[in-house]
């Protein structure tokens, strides 16, 4: 089993700036990549980013040179750097871990791009 808990959600302006942060527990050495998705009011859920051992990363196009996903072994979290906000990013974020046969998904945080 994993857990995740999100956290850094809130309401910011057009151009500003938001860090997610996703603590991680549980049966961390099992993870195979981690990522943050994101929800939109009567839209699918996208995937956003994702971090693969290596650190290698991957975006979706729309967030790309904007957003920055890492993590802290050490401190076991993710995080989600989110820069140049727009309101089409307006959703409700959700760290995830995949450990090759099941996701595991947190309560989500509001990010809401509002002047």
């Amino acid at each position: 089993q994993v857990q995740l808990v999100e956290s850094g959600g809130g309401l910011v302006q057009p151009g500003g700036s938001l860090r997610l942060s996703c603590v991680i527990s549980g049966s961390i050495g099992s993870i195979k990549s981690m990522g943050w998705y994101r929800q939109a009011p009567g839209k699918e859920r996208e995937l956003v980013a994702t971090i693969f051992s290596g650190d290698i990363t991957n975006y979706v196009d729309s967030v790309r040179g904007r957003f920055i996903i890492s993590r802290d072994n050490a401190e076991n979290t993710l995080y989600l750097q989110m820069n140049n906000l727009k309101p089409d990013d307006t959703a409700v974020y959700y760290c995830n871990a995949w450990n090759g046969a099941l996701n595991y998904w947190g309560q989500g945080t509001q990010v809401t791009v509002s002047s």
